[in-house]
Protein backbone atom coordinates (compact mmCIF):
# COMPACT_ATOMS: atom_id res chain seq x y z
CA UNK A 1 0.00 0.00 0.00
CA UNK A 2 2.83 2.71 0.94
CA UNK A 3 4.55 1.77 -2.31
CA UNK A 4 1.76 2.74 -4.60
CA UNK A 5 0.81 5.96 -2.22
CA UNK A 6 4.73 6.78 -3.14
CA UNK A 7 4.51 6.06 -6.44
CA UNK A 8 1.22 8.38 -6.88
CA UNK A 9 3.08 11.17 -5.04
CA UNK A 10 5.98 10.48 -7.75
CA UNK A 11 3.92 10.89 -10.60
CA UNK A 12 1.98 13.86 -8.48
CA UNK A 13 6.36 15.16 -8.41
CA UNK A 14 7.01 14.77 -12.33
CA UNK A 15 3.86 16.41 -13.17
CA UNK A 16 4.11 19.75 -10.67
CA UNK A 17 8.33 19.25 -11.69
CA UNK A 18 7.15 20.11 -15.41
CA UNK A 19 4.57 22.39 -14.22
CA UNK A 20 7.00 24.83 -12.66
CA UNK A 21 9.59 24.77 -15.37
CA UNK A 22 6.80 25.57 -17.88
CA UNK A 23 5.04 28.10 -15.40
CA UNK A 24 9.29 30.14 -14.71
CA UNK A 25 9.77 30.09 -18.39
CA UNK A 26 5.74 31.78 -19.37
CA UNK A 27 7.08 34.60 -16.28
CA UNK A 28 10.56 34.94 -17.04
CA UNK A 29 10.41 34.97 -21.05
CA UNK A 30 9.43 38.92 -21.77
CA UNK A 31 11.47 39.86 -18.34
CA UNK A 32 14.82 38.21 -19.68
CA UNK A 33 16.76 40.52 -21.05
CA UNK A 34 17.74 39.91 -25.08
CA UNK A 35 21.41 41.07 -24.68
CA UNK A 36 22.29 37.75 -23.28
CA UNK A 37 21.81 34.57 -23.73
CA UNK A 38 19.98 31.93 -21.59
CA UNK A 39 22.85 30.76 -20.26
CA UNK A 40 24.17 33.66 -19.21
CA UNK A 41 21.05 34.33 -17.78
CA UNK A 42 21.10 31.50 -15.63
CA UNK A 43 24.20 32.49 -14.03
CA UNK A 44 23.51 35.92 -13.49
CA UNK A 45 19.87 34.58 -11.77
CA UNK A 46 22.15 32.17 -9.52
CA UNK A 47 24.71 34.90 -8.64
CA UNK A 48 21.76 37.05 -7.58
CA UNK A 49 20.16 34.53 -5.28
CA UNK A 50 23.52 33.01 -4.20
CA UNK A 51 26.06 35.48 -4.01
CA UNK A 52 28.92 34.75 -4.11
CA UNK A 53 29.95 31.92 -5.72
CA UNK A 54 32.95 30.18 -7.06
CA UNK A 55 33.11 29.26 -10.31
CA UNK A 56 33.12 25.11 -9.64
CA UNK A 57 29.97 26.13 -8.16
CA UNK A 58 28.37 27.69 -10.69
CA UNK A 59 29.31 24.64 -13.43
CA UNK A 60 27.96 22.76 -10.50
CA UNK A 61 24.77 24.45 -9.86
CA UNK A 62 24.32 24.37 -13.88
CA UNK A 63 25.38 21.31 -14.95
CA UNK A 64 27.47 22.80 -17.23
CA UNK A 65 31.38 21.74 -18.28
CA UNK A 66 33.98 24.02 -15.87
CA UNK A 67 35.16 25.67 -19.25
CA UNK A 68 31.59 26.31 -20.98
CA UNK A 69 30.84 27.77 -17.67
CA UNK A 70 34.34 29.80 -17.29
CA UNK A 71 33.75 30.70 -21.11
CA UNK A 72 30.00 32.92 -20.14
CA UNK A 73 31.53 34.00 -17.04
CA UNK A 74 34.52 36.02 -18.94
CA UNK A 75 31.83 37.39 -21.24
CA UNK A 76 29.98 38.53 -18.51
CA UNK A 77 32.58 39.66 -17.09
CA UNK A 78 33.72 41.60 -20.73
CA UNK A 79 29.97 43.24 -20.22
CA UNK A 80 30.28 44.57 -17.06
CA UNK A 81 27.98 42.38 -15.53
CA UNK A 82 29.72 40.40 -12.79
CA UNK A 83 33.01 41.31 -11.06
CA UNK A 84 35.76 38.40 -9.78
CA UNK A 85 36.93 38.53 -6.29
CA UNK A 86 39.87 36.83 -4.72
CA UNK A 87 39.50 34.72 -1.63
CA UNK A 88 41.33 36.54 1.06
CA UNK A 89 42.50 33.39 2.55
CA UNK A 90 42.89 31.22 -0.47
CA UNK A 91 44.99 33.28 -3.19
CA UNK A 92 44.21 30.38 -5.83
CA UNK A 93 40.38 30.84 -5.07
CA UNK A 94 37.83 33.36 -6.74
CA UNK A 95 34.13 34.60 -6.02
CA UNK A 96 32.09 35.88 -8.38
CA UNK A 97 29.39 38.58 -7.51
CA UNK A 98 27.03 40.53 -9.68
CA UNK A 99 28.67 44.56 -10.45
CA UNK A 100 26.50 47.62 -10.23
CA UNK A 101 25.13 46.86 -13.65
CA UNK A 102 24.29 43.21 -13.29
CA UNK A 103 22.94 43.74 -10.16
CA UNK A 104 20.40 46.33 -11.58
CA UNK A 105 19.92 44.31 -14.36
CA UNK A 106 18.25 41.36 -12.19
CA UNK A 107 16.78 44.08 -9.61
CA UNK A 108 14.42 45.03 -13.09
CA UNK A 109 14.18 41.51 -14.01
CA UNK A 110 13.04 40.29 -11.05
CA UNK A 111 10.71 43.26 -10.60
CA UNK A 112 8.83 41.93 -14.05
CA UNK A 113 8.95 38.22 -12.71
CA UNK A 114 7.55 39.61 -9.40
CA UNK A 115 4.16 42.00 -11.11
CA UNK A 116 3.60 38.00 -12.89
CA UNK A 117 3.64 36.16 -10.03
CA UNK A 118 1.63 38.75 -8.07
CA UNK A 119 -0.97 38.53 -11.21
CA UNK A 120 -1.06 34.66 -10.52
CA UNK A 121 -1.86 34.97 -6.60
CA UNK A 122 -3.99 38.05 -6.48
CA UNK A 123 -7.16 36.31 -6.12
CA UNK A 124 -5.89 34.02 -3.73
CA UNK A 125 -6.87 33.78 -0.41
CA UNK A 126 -5.16 35.02 3.22
CA UNK A 127 -5.28 31.35 3.98
CA UNK A 128 -3.96 29.66 0.62
CA UNK A 129 -1.30 32.32 0.45
CA UNK A 130 -0.16 31.32 4.00
CA UNK A 131 -0.33 26.95 2.80
CA UNK A 132 1.17 28.62 -0.50
CA UNK A 133 4.49 29.41 1.55
CA UNK A 134 4.19 26.41 3.62
CA UNK A 135 3.93 24.33 0.57
CA UNK A 136 7.26 26.02 -0.94
CA UNK A 137 9.32 25.78 2.59
CA UNK A 138 8.75 22.23 2.72
CA UNK A 139 9.53 21.56 -1.03
CA UNK A 140 12.35 23.80 -0.25
CA UNK A 141 13.59 21.85 3.11
CA UNK A 142 12.86 18.58 2.35
CA UNK A 143 12.84 18.25 -1.46
CA UNK A 144 14.89 20.75 -3.65
CA UNK A 145 17.63 21.51 -0.68
CA UNK A 146 21.36 21.55 -1.70
CA UNK A 147 23.67 18.85 -0.38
Amino acid sequence: MIALEQRSLFDKFLIFTTSVHSGTHEMTQDCKPDSITPIQYSILEIIAVSDPMTLSEISDCLRISLPNASREVRKLSERNLIVKKDDLHDKRKQYIQLSEDGAKLMKDTFQCIERKFQWRIEDMSQEELEKLEEAMNILQDRVFYNK
